[in-house]
């Protein structure tokens, strides 16, 4: 999900995107209230590469997406004064180069992560690796104080079907369960639907569902931002669907400078009475 570079077509995209769409996005809102009421806030914000120095970038969001490993404890209780629900992001099934432990799982990649070339799917069968999520990485983020997980990465499932990464997942979500926190799952649609049709529920591993490019896609070959195609958006949107009915809460989370298709999302997500957060950076700076 994360990358480390962006391209210019993106960006001279998105300084149109930021110029023309105020009435649909989520990065700007018309102002129509008094100067002296403050303005209302969007209900969900994603901003993954962003760090303390950047913390007026969330004041318009009420529930916020943060890679709290690189905030502190003070960062999350500033947050937490000012009205914000955090969220951490928290990769389960892949690791970044970036991280600081990522030598020390070298053993365990299965190979590399599609598009993230920074990026390696993980073996989530290992013991050790879901001790260190659960407990030791998970157990650092909810001492800062944050308010769930954004849980990214599930999708080592659908690329390495076996039972042993299933049961493994199954593992560390359970252990996230166990903080008594919100666990948002992203994507994750393989694995979801699998542990529904043996469980007969979720509720055990998640509270909520985040799906990125129901309406909107990213082409990385041309390095564009574009439209999802009928048969993904109709499958991602009958996946949202079943676990709403099933009492998770849903997000999206897309990637346009279309105004058009920004309209189209607001208007899905309103009328289903889902949260959503349109970002025009793949890097959700």
């Amino acid at each position: 999900m994360r990358h480390s570079k962006f391209t210019k077509v993106i960006m001279v995209l998105a300084s149109i995107f930021i110029m023309t769409l105020y009435p649909f996005g989520t990065e700007s809102q018309t102002a129509t209230a008094a100067v002296s009421k403050p303005a209302e806030r969007e209900p969900y914000g994603v901003f993954l590469s962003i760090d303390n120095s950047d913390l007026s970038k969330l004041d318009k969001y009420e529930i916020v997406v943060i890679d709290a490993q690189y905030f502190s404890k003070e960062d999350i209780d500033k947050l937490h004064a000012e009205g914000h629900t955090v969220y951490s992001y928290l990769n389960v099934g892949a690791v970044e180069n970036f991280r600081d432990y990522f030598s020390n799982y070298k053993s365990l990649f299965l190979g590399e992560y599609e598009n993230w070339e920074e990026e390696q799917w993980v073996d989530v069968s290992d013991e050790e690796w879901q001790a260190f999520i659960a407990v030791r990485l998970a157990g650092e983020l909810s001492r800062k104080g944050v308010d769930g997980f954004f849980v990214d990465n599930c999708d080592v499932y659908y690329n390495f079907p076996s039972t042993k990464i299933f049961n493994g997942m199954t593992n560390i979500l359970r252990g996230l369960m166990k903080y008594d926190k919100a666990v948002i799952i992203n994507g994750g649609d393989r694995f979801v639907d699998e542990y529904y049709n043996k469980s007969g529920s979720v509720s055990d591993i998640l509270t909520g569902i985040n799906q990125e490019t129901v309406f909107s896609a990213i082409d990385f070959e041309s390095e564009k931002l574009t439209k999802q195609i009928d048969k993904e958006r109709e499958h991602y949107q009958r996946y949202i669907t079943k676990y709403s009915q099933e009492g998770a809460d849903i997000y999206l989370l897309e990637y346009t400078t279309n105004q058009s298709l920004a309209h189209t999302i607001q208007t899905y997500c309103t009328k289903k009475q889902f949260k959503y957060y349109i970002s025009d950076s793949i890097e959700l700076d």
